[in-house]
């Protein structure tokens, strides 16, 4: 038992936070455990380790005795946490570059074709998840859990953020080639191109945030 709720733990964790990332689940949405469960499959337990999770990810919050509420999208917050990024992207990146293994560094590779791929598809859903592991393998290869642990749980309201607001401000192509130019800096070691990439992601991120608050 100990073994197997850790992975449905998490399993659940990223079936949700795909669905909360991708609008299926409604910001200001009232949710509740049972009807998570039946959504995705998986018994209320997982479930409700899982929002414990996205609660601390800022994506749920848990009201007691009320149920749970799908947070709203805060631009506010999102310049709170891009300030934050900044800094541990660069960090990461530059790690990665320097730390990465040959086996890191060729997987990599791949994922900058398939991001390649999936750009030139329009494919939003496949490119976020291709996302998730371009910031899951970063953060492996820098070696560093403290700063993986911590960007980590600021990755979704990103993520979120990304997708609710690329139809009129972002271009998915454009956005995965930024990607792509980091990876192949990582691929190749060069630890200041990785973190300047970085920081222009997150440049670009800063922009559309302060360009909606304007047009609100």
């Amino acid at each position: 038992m100990n073994q197997e709720t850790p992975t449905l733990m998490e399993h659940a964790y990223r079936l949700l936070e795909e669905k909360i990332v991708t609008l299926e689940i409604e910001p200001g949405s009232v949710v509740s455990e049972a009807s998570l469960s039946r959504l995705i499959g998986i018994g209320t337990t997982p479930i409700r380790e899982a929002l414990q999770r996205l609660a601390r990810e800022h994506l749920v919050q848990i009201l007691p005795r009320r149920g749970v509420i799908v947070s709203r999208i805060d631009l506010q917050q999102q310049l709170e946490v891009l300030e934050v990024r900044r800094e541990l992207d660069r960090l990461t990146m530059r790690n990665a570059a320097r730390r990465a293994t040959s086996k890191e560094r060729a997987a990599f590779s791949s994922l900058a074709d398939r991001m390649a791929q999936v750009a030139a598809a329009d494919d939003v859903e496949a490119f976020l998840r291709l996302d998730r592991e371009f910031n899951d393998l970063t953060a492996l290869a820098a070696r560093n859990a403290i700063a993986r642990e911590t960007v980590a749980s600021l990755q979704p309201i990103a993520r979120r953020f990304w997708f609710f607001y690329h139809p009129g401000f972002f271009d998915t192509r454009e956005t995965a080639a930024l990607h792509i130019e980091v990876l192949r800096s990582i691929v190749g070691g060069d630890q200041e191109a990785a973190a300047k990439g970085a920081e222009t992601l997150i440049d670009q991120m800063v922009r559309i945030a302060k360009e909606t608050l304007i047009s609100d």
